[in-house]
């Protein structure tokens, strides 16, 4: 007899369901997240299970990576592919975690990428670096609007950043502002050095692979971005097409048209938003030194906002990206510009 677990897991506990062949329910319950707690309720089906799934939520890491050690068979789950009977009056985890198991059952479970847990820190920490330079910003442009509203002065980022804490002094006369102004001096050159840091261990760490050294031929992408787009990727040839790749990119409009008319959007958010933030990156790079982008960004903005113009360029870096990861070739900016 063949088996099928689902697991419905949560911030601070999972419901275990396990079917069979026939979708008889053998086993339900509202488990604690315990690794050994879940491996004891699914030893008695160890021999017969012939997968596990593990919906993918933010905290799957410790279970799909526990389970896989212990020898189980792991699908991870894609929740925003899941389809579902609309006419449900009622669902719960035990509904979920049968419906996972019987997705499973019927070979129509949408799954998810499990990346490889060897790569997995170094891209967790490329990602905070991103957060640190978020904040260092926003601390940026706090400071910037607070020199602009009390002295009238337009202070440059650029100049921002040199700025020392015995500058504030200078900058206001009272001492709040000041006290202020050296809380967002301070906070910037900590951010400064965690950022170098973070980086300096990243390049030191992770090399890059055959397939993404080409990235670097192209105007705008250099070593973070590049880094940031393969270890994001992982496997370029899990995306069977390039329109695969664009959307989980987040370059695609997710919108619904009948009649010319616009009826609704879909969901905006599906993909990856630190590909999605490199492209666009690596769009506002390529204008500045590119001049082919550059052209191509001139008749975008002519026709449409400056921001829609940005987002197509950054659209067409990804698809071009797509097929020099695959094929392993040079940016060529006449396949790409013609």
């Amino acid at each position: 007899m063949k088996t099928y677990s689902g697991i419905d897991l949560h911030s601070s506990n999972n419901y275990v369901g396990v079917i069979d062949d026939k979708d008889q329910r053998l086993y339900r319950k509202r488990l604690p997240n315990r690794l050994d707690t879940v491996l004891s309720a699914l030893e008695p089906f160890k021999d017969s299970l012939e997968g596990v799934v593990v919906e993918s939520t933010f905290n799957w890491y410790w279970l799909v990576d526990g389970l896989k050690e212990h020898g189980y068979k792991i699908h991870l789950a894609n929740p925003s592919a899941i389809k579902q009977y609309e006419g449900l009056k009622h669902t719960d985890d035990k509904w979920d975690s049968f419906w996972l198991a019987h997705m499973l059952r019927l070979n129509i479970l949408p799954e998810g990428y499990i990346y490889p847990k060897e790569e997995r820190p170094v891209r967790d920490l490329l990602r905070r670096r991103l957060l640190f330079v978020k904040h260092r910003t926003a601390h940026i442009l706090s400071l910037q609007s607070m020199i602009s509203r009390n002295i009238g002065d337009n202070m440059s980022c650029y100049a921002i950043k040199r700025l020392d804490e015995g500058a504030a002094e200078s900058l206001f006369d009272s001492p709040y502002l000041v006290l202020a102004a050296k809380s967002n001096i301070a906070v910037i050159h900590f951010l400064k050095e965690r950022i170098k840091l973070i980086e300096k261990a990243v390049k030191s760490r992770i090399k890059l692979r055959e397939e993404f050294k080409c990235l670097l031929t192209i105007p705008g992408i250099g070593d973070i971005l590049a880094l940031t787009i393969m270890l994001e990727v992982g496997d370029i040839n899990r995306f069977p097409q390039v329109g695969n790749y664009s959307s989980y990119c987040r370059c695609v409009k997710a919108e619904r048209f009948s009649n010319d008319k616009k009826k609704d959007e879909n969901n905006r958010k599906n993909g990856n938003r630190y590909l999605a933030w490199a492209y666009v990156e690596a769009a506002n790079f390529a204008i500045r030194f590119s001049p082919p982008a550059q052209a191509f960004y001139q008749r975008k903005t002519a026709k449409t906002k400056p921001v829609v113009a940005i987002k197509a360029l950054g659209n067409k870096l990804a698809r071009a990206t797509y097929y020099i990861m695959r094929d392993q070739v040079p940016y060529d900016p006449k396949k790409l510009f013609s």
